[in-house]
């Protein structure tokens, strides 16, 4: 593993995430090659809903925007702004929504992708 690293936001590579309808964008900057315990990243979600059952522990800090968390199993929402943090244990099953939301977000592990087809194959 590396050390200290730095990512100046105007260098952030934002990629397509989800949508039509809407768009969300993300940018992932630490992942296995960085950290062999965590994940983060930043992400924008704007009118849009992606459905999702959360494959780690997932905290989000809500940067810009109104962001709103689905919680299916639940049957309720949370709806947060900037300065909200939002904790989502392994196994939720939620829906992402936005409206010019930014957010940061931290993942553990990190290596939950391959952990996932390691469980599918047994």
């Amino acid at each position: 593993m590396s050390g200290a690293k730095h990512f100046p936001s105007r260098e952030m590579k934002f990629e397509p995430y989800g949508g039509p309808p809407g768009q969300a964008t993300i940018a992932r900057l630490v992942g296995p090659e960085l950290s062999s315990s965590m994940g983060g990243g930043i992400a924008t979600f704007d009118n849009c809903s992606i459905e999702w059952t959360v494959l780690y522990d997932e905290l989000i800090v809500v940067l810009e925007g109104a962001f709103r968390l689905q919680l299916g199993s639940e049957n309720r929402a949370i709806e947060a702004g900037p300065g909200d943090v939002i904790w989502i244990p392994e196994g939720t099953q939620l829906h992402y929504e936005g409206v010019g939301a930014k957010v940061f977000y931290a993942l553990s592990p990190v290596d939950w992708k391959s952990r996932t087809v390691r469980r599918e194959a047994l």
